[in-house]
């Protein structure tokens, strides 16, 4: 019998340069395609969202153009929900609809429950700077409004993130068999499951321990500093689940068996597991909390990335030459690892408080957007089954990616230059010559990516049916 499992398991170099390995998930059926699309919307909306705060944004910082709009003083607040709808939540949507391609078709009520859930606290947040009053904290992973309403609406989303999570891991856990292309992108979405149950699980941690009678500001840094470097590993797992089916979806032969990928994959989940001893081992207001927190993620971050993004980059170079849709894919993916690596690299020349830190985490950021941007026109004109616009695609791609490295080059050059993070206008101390161009080449690339962004909504809205039915005929 053993003869027979040869070919399987074989793993000649050659044969798999020859053959390469294709990783994928299958499109959903059914109620499951209904919530795909839901998830997918959600996350559309959000970065609709974002993007017109994002306006706000590049003007308080653009020199010459601050003075002409009166939006300096809603610097912070712009901030906050621009952070929260593009990262948060725009990265929990992607996840919906990831696990919901992924899980099998079991308990839809609940698959419908997360989504409202989730859909009802990015409202609340979207409508808090208008409703009530409260301080601005400008807290790192989730700054907050410090008003009902938007407490309310992260709430709201942090549970719709919960049931998702918990439904995903109750219909994995029959699952058997790890050694298939799909069944390995399955796995690496289990562990970003994983992490971002530990990540929630970090949170009421996180809410038990810190003393209620710290400044508002000191709270939710301490609130948010676990959980936040928790999650980064399950949004990390998403980008590397979407870095090889669009590798393969695009044509590229990846010599890397699902064995190994499921192995690489378990590893970048692994480091999240860390996270209960650090809580165990110190207080969550302890300096050493957070410098292990630090640690974990410096050390722990890149265990599955280098290793997978090689093989993903040997797999293009000898790969097919992508044409139609694919090259859509393909540009998708090239500009999120380009980006992410560049962010990466960023990293090393952080020294101290300044726009250096944001262009760190913008590079890596925009690097798992981009990755699951690529996802979403990969599945979009399946689950709404209308052809995709190649071309305007392929520009929005483009614009969004230039803009974003323009972006991340000005907040580097001005970093450079001492200006500092979190400030807009006369707060920044813009004095010399050299910092006006800095960030006057951020405010070019903001605006630049800004149009992408919307772009990107623009070619989902002719992608993407509005009623859910429509998606189910036929």
């Amino acid at each position: 019998m053993k003869p027979m499992l040869e070919p399987r398991y074989r793993t000649d170099v050659g044969a798999l340069l020859d053959a390469g390995t294709r990783f994928a998930l299958p499109v959903p059926v059914a109620e499951r395609r209904g919530l795909a699309i839901g998830w997918l919307w959600l996350g559309v909306a959000a970065l609709a969202g974002s993007g017109l705060f994002a306006i706000l944004l590049v003007l308080a910082r653009t020199p010459g153009l601050r003075a002409w709009f009166p939006v300096a003083d809603f610097f912070r607040v712009a901030l906050v929900i621009h952070v929260d709808l593009s990262v948060l939540v725009w990265f929990v949507a992607c996840s919906g609809l990831l696990l919901n391609v992924a899980a099998p078709a079991r308990r839809p009520e609940a698959g419908v429950t997360a989504l409202v859930l989730t859909s009802l606290g990015a409202a609340c947040m979207l409508a808090s700077p208008f409703v009530g009053t409260g301080a601005v904290i400008m807290s790192n992973y989730v700054p907050v409004l410090d008003r009902w309403l938007f407490l309310y609406g992260l709430a709201l989303v942090a549970a719709g993130f919960a049931v998702d999570l918990l439904r995903y891991l109750a219909a994995s856990v029959r699952a058997t068999g790890l050694y298939d292309g799909d069944d390995s992108l399955r796995f690496g979405l289990l562990g970003a499951a994983v992490a971002g149950v530990l990540s929630l699980a970090a949170l009421v941690w996180s809410w038990i321990e810190t003393p209620p009678s710290l400044s508002a500001s000191s709270y939710y840094e301490a609130l948010f500093w676990g959980p936040g470097h928790v999650v980064q590993f399950a949004w990390t797992l998403l980008m590397l689940v979407a870095w090889l089916w669009l590798a393969s979806a695009s044509g590229a032969r990846l010599a890397l068996t699902p064995r190994i990928a499921a192995l690489l994959l378990g590893v970048g989940a692994a480091a999240a597991l860390v996270s209960p001893m650090i809580y165990a081992s110190w207080p969550v207001f302890a300096p050493e909390h957070q410098r292990m927190f630090t640690w974990l993620m410096r050390f722990g971050g890149g265990l599955a990335i280098l290793p997978i993004g090689l093989a993903v980059g040997l797999g293009l170079l000898i790969g097919e030459r992508p044409t139609g849709s694919r090259r859509v894919l393909r540009s998708a993916l090239l500009a999120s690892m380009l980006l992410f690596a560049i962010g990466g690299a960023i990293g090393f020349l952080i020294r101290g408080d300044d726009v250096r830190v944001p262009a760190h985490y913008h590079g890596s950021i925009v690097g798992v957007t981009l990755a699951m941007m690529g996802i979403a026109y990969l599945l979009g004109p399946k689950l709404g089954k209308r052809p995709l616009p190649e071309r305007l695609a392929r520009w929005q791609i483009r614009l969004y990616a230039a803009g974003q490295l323009m972006h991340i080059a000005g907040l580097v050059w001005s970093g450079g230059y001492g200006v500092r993070r979190k400030a807009a206008g006369a707060a920044q101390s813009l004095d010399a010559l050299s910092q006006v161009a800095g960030m006057g080449l951020m405010g070019a690339g903001g605006l630049l990516a800004i149009v992408g962004g919307l772009l990107f909504v623009l070619v989902m809205l002719r992608v993407l049916p509005m009623r859910e039915s429509r998606a189910m005929d036929g």
